[in-house]
């Protein structure tokens, strides 16, 4: 085990260059099944989940060779395995996104129940009923999903909520299907968007991604491409988090604006200076912090995925505000360790009332999931004294090489092996 170990205290300044995109990499390796083509990607990070994900392809029988630093080839040339095993599935629930490619191709897929987590429970019956409605049987047996189809078939469906990767799957399900699929009340983020670029460019007909209503068009066979990955816009937005709380002035480089709108919304309220670059966003602290209501949602919404960031930084406000969180229901879990630093947090129900305090203070804190992480050292950075964040192994699965970067800003931050655990 390993942790960070921070002192806070230091304004970062300066430029930091973003990481290609996880939760766009992720569906994009799995895509690489929907051809018998090499795919080549780059700009790939070099996180857990990327790992988790490249042993999964090589159980499937899929070859992959890391040419270079951030560069992969993928060439799905057969498929040998039709199973992704709770082993793999337990530690990262996007493997489920191997169902909707396995089903496109072989027909056939067995794919381990990944239950809920530790944010909330997050069920995939939305996956399950859109490839029944296109002519897969399903069958639950031992904890798995065994779902069969000679050829799936186009057919219409109508999510009940927004699922991100529940759109991907079963997108990546229609572009060999026979017909048309209509999907509607679909996920909106910027990777769904990605994913749906790629695959037409190896060949799919997919209209209408990054609005409600998605149209494939099924062909015969996709083709394999080049591509580089998008940057990483919860990335992106952690630094800038991290430069607001500790009053310094960071440019992120590779970072696209219109990805985090709804962030440097809430910075700019909260008195952040904000400048746009066609490839950059750079934030300034203007003094104090300004107490400031948010709400997460489904994009183009508040981002779930930068709520525990954003609370970290509101702990320093100036007043008093409410952060509510309407994606996972249990995603308040680094309030606790927060206020083991000095935060002033209440909780009830699914709003936490955040009452600025003037400084926090350094103390041993616990991750436990991958942007309470961050929130976390985000906190440590304009803490007083010296704060342990422990179980670090959260923060790897979706940030290359923080502390690196953090340091190449003047942070105080290195990692350690933990005895504690």
């Amino acid at each position: 085990m390993e942790k960070m170990v921070i002192k806070g205290g230091s304004p970062l300044i300066g430029c930091v260059d973003v990481s290609g995109a996880k939760n766009a990499a992720l569906p994009l390796m799995v895509a690489a099944m929907l051809t018998t083509d090499e795919m080549t990607y780059h700009r790939v990070p070099a996180l857990r989940d990327i790992k988790t994900t490249k042993q999964l392809l090589l159980q499937l029988g899929v070859q992959l060779d890391d040419f270079t630093a951030g560069a992969l080839r993928i060439k799905a040339r057969e498929i040998t395995d039709h199973t992704a095993p709770y082993e793999l599935v337990k530690t990262m629930r996007a493997s489920v996104l191997v169902l909707g490619p396995l089903m496109a191709r072989e027909g056939r897929a067995d794919v381990s129940l990944p239950g809920g987590c530790a944010i909330g429970a997050r069920p995939i019956d939305q996956h399950l009923k859109g490839l029944e409605a296109m002519g897969a049987s399903i069958e639950l047996c031992n904890g798995y999903i065994q779902a069969r189809a000679n050829r799936l078939r186009g057919a219409s469906l109508s999510f009940d909520m927004k699922t991100v990767t529940g759109t991907e799957n079963l997108m990546m399900a229609a572009t060999l299907a026979k017909g048309t699929t209509v999907l509607e009340n679909c996920a909106r983020e910027p990777e769904v968007s990605e994913l749906a670029h790629v695959l037409n460019r190896m060949g799919a007909k997919i209209d209408g991604a990054g609005t409600d209503i998605i149209t494939i068009d099924g062909v015969e066979r996709l083709n394999g491409i080049v591509h580089e990955i998008m940057p990483d816009r919860i990335e992106a937005g952690t630094h800038l988090m991290a430069a607001a709380i500790t009053g310094g002035d960071v440019t992120v480089k590779g970072c696209k604006a219109e990805h985090i709108e709804s962030l440097l919304e809430k910075l700019s309220e909260a008195g952040l200076k904000i400048e746009i670059e066609e490839n950059s966003v750079r934030v300034r602290s203007n003094g104090g912090i300004k107490s400031r209501n948010a709400e997460t949602n489904p994009y183009p919404g508040f981002a779930t995925d930068f709520q525990a960031q954003y609370m970290a930084l509101m702990a320093l406000g100036d007043s008093t505000c409410l952060i509510s969180e309407q994606v996972f229901e249990n995603r308040f879990m680094h309030v606790q360790e927060l206020v083991r630093m000095g935060a002033n947090i209440r909780i009830s129900g699914r709003t936490a009332s955040v009452r600025g305090v003037r400084r926090l203070s350094g103390a041993h804190v616990q991750a436990t999931d991958l942007r309470a992480s961050a929130s976390l050292i985000l906190a440590a950075l304009a803490a007083d004294g010296i704060t342990e964040v422990h179980r670090v192994y959260h923060l790897d699965r979706g940030y290359e090489r923080i502390e690196e970067k953090l340091s190449s800003l003047g942070a105080d931050i290195r990692r350690a092996k933990d005895e504690m655990l």
